[in-house]
């Protein structure tokens, strides 16, 4: 395969897995971290809008998620991105913990995200777990639909907002 990076030159052909459909899952690194950062930034306010206030929503620029997901890899979280006919999804794993997984709008509720989870769990170190906010209705019907329950674990994010763990039997 002669695919390259997105951003740059790939050496490490592990990191690049073709699907069915031939959008490309790829490693993110330096450089092509600001590509999943715009994602992350668009899905992310997109996602949060109808509870966040317009203020925190603007904070969540590219530049501010990019420093975000820096960090996550600085800590050891493995970062990878989908690219269809552009750059299209985000997803972080760490350890068993799937986390940030964003897809642009225009690509959701076609099969990506699904898509992207699945590869997401092939590469958790043991038994998938991730964390939802209570009123994301969307993110937790795909989740129960690919396998994944309640532990019954929560996180009080806010006064009014917790965030629940799901994780495979």
């Amino acid at each position: 395969m002669g695919a390259g990076r997105i951003g740059g030159e790939c050496n490490d052909w592990e990191a690049i897995t073709v699907t069915s459909d031939k959008t490309i899952i790829v490693t993110v690194d330096s450089s092509n971290l600001p590509e999943a950062a715009r994602i992350h930034s668009v899905s992310w306010q997109e996602s949060h809008r109808s509870f966040c206030s317009p203020d925190f929503i603007a904070l969540h620029t590219p530049e501010h998620q990019e420093k975000y997901l820096r960090e996550k890899m600085d800590q050891g979280s493995r970062l990878f991105m989908m690219i269809a006919d552009q750059p299209i999804g985000v997803v972080s794993v760490t350890g068993s913990l799937i986390e940030d997984l964003y897809m642009l709008p225009a690509y959701q509720h076609k099969g990506f995200g699904t898509r992207l989870l699945h590869f997401a769990m092939e590469h958790c170190d043991g038994t998938p777990t991730l964390w939802i906010l209570e009123n994301n209705k969307g993110a937790e019907k795909l989740y129960r639909r690919e396998g994944f329950r309640e532990t019954g674990r929560k996180n009080a994010i806010t006064d009014k907002l917790d965030e629940i763990e799901f994780s495979m039997p």
